[in-house]
């Protein structure tokens, strides 16, 4: 794939990243991850939530890429999900894109 090419790719998959509808909503949430064999858990909340995933604040930073599972304290749901965007740490913790992975349609309880 040609530099062109890999600019169009990108383009398009950001495209289709941000495709889904966005709902303002603060949702509880709880990451969950596990670094050298031990499970961590951080408690945070929801900015912005759609269909695919979500822009939420969490007191701890994760490098791009970084897996982990996603829970939505207000319904106790459960979701995979995978660290695709990294914002600033503001002073309740650091912005984070979490993709969904398999999720029920019914994760974040709303309809889109």
């Amino acid at each position: 794939m040609g530099i062109s090419n890999e600019v169009n790719h990108a383009l398009r998959m950001l495209d289709y990243m941000r495709s889904a509808r966005r709902v303002n909503s603060r949702v509880k949430v709880i990451v969950e991850w596990n670094e050298k064999g031990e499970t961590h858990r951080a408690e945070g909340y929801t900015v912005d939530i759609s269909p695919k995933g979500c822009l939420a604040v969490v007191p701890q930073g994760f490098p791009l890429g970084q897996k982990m599972k996603l829970l939505n304290a207000v319904n106790g749901r459960v979701s995979e999900a995978t660290l695709i965007w990294r914002g600033h740490e503001g002073r309740t913790g650091w912005e984070l894109g979490l993709e969904l992975v398999n999720a029920p349609a019914e994760f974040w309880g709303v309809d889109f």
